[in-house]
């Protein structure tokens, strides 16, 4: 177990596959080209980084037409890479986005295909509060009157239990170093506000806006305001 463990820190360990992975956090596809940019590196080079990331199954790759899009093969490799985050020491992290002047991006923004920032976490504050979710021993499960708010939502909380991802985990936000909503609801639920205009994309960043509506919809269903 130790060796595998080490093939893959190792992996994620040079600073242009680093760059790339994390990149590649807000669950979108990105081209070859497009990930050297990111990383500052050539597409030859960019090239041979993301064929050791393949080969060791941490991005998965989609053809269309002349191109090539790359992605995170999974979740679980968007939370250790949120999970290495949140061992920066928070004065450092802190130090990191002042330094970006990135506070969208801190108060607001995706986890791979799930909301993180300040509202992401007040979100599930609100939650627990409310008894939607229940959170016992860092674990999160949906209460009866959980199942009726997503219910309500038009959630379909039966397909979402079929599915062999957790339907509900605890996300350890590395910019507010608390939990956030994660795990296959943490997913619709992003689809969800995504659809209705409650929050809007920001192009060529994780960032996103809370729109008018949005900040409506938050306070009048778990008096959250954003």
């Amino acid at each position: 177990m130790e060796k595998e463990i080490a093939k893959i820190t190792s992996l994620m360990a040079d600073p242009i596959r680093t760059s790339m992975l994390w990149s590649m956090i807000d669950g979108r596809a990105y081209t070859g080209l497009e990930l050297a940019i990111m990383a500052d590196t050539s597409p030859q080079n960019a090239s041979m980084h993301l064929a050791k990331l393949l080969n060791a199954n941490l991005l998965a790759v989609e053809k269309q037409g002349r191109h090539k899009y790359y992605r995170l093969a999974s979740d679980e490799v968007a939370t250790a890479m949120e999970a290495i985050a949140n061992l920066i020491p928070k004065e450092k992290t802190r130090q990191v986005v002042d330094d970006k002047d990135d506070h969208a991006l801190k108060y607001c923004r995706t986890c791979y295909d799930h909301l993180a920032g300040k509202v992401a976490v007040t979100v599930v504050d609100a939650m627990v509060k409310q008894k939607l979710i229940l959170k016992e021993n860092q674990a999160f499960a949906l209460s009866r009157k959980g199942e009726q708010f997503f219910t309500k939502l038009k959630v379909d909380l039966k397909k979402l239990e079929a599915l062999r991802r957790p339907m509900l985990r605890p996300c350890l936000d590395w910019t507010e170093r608390r939990h956030h909503l994660a795990g296959s609801l943490g997913a619709e639920f992003l689809k969800l506000i995504l659809s209705a205009d409650w929050i809007r994309r920001v192009k060529n960043s994780r960032a996103v806006v809370i729109t008018a509506k949005g900040q409506k919809e938050f306070y009048e269903m778990l008096r959250v305001e954003v």
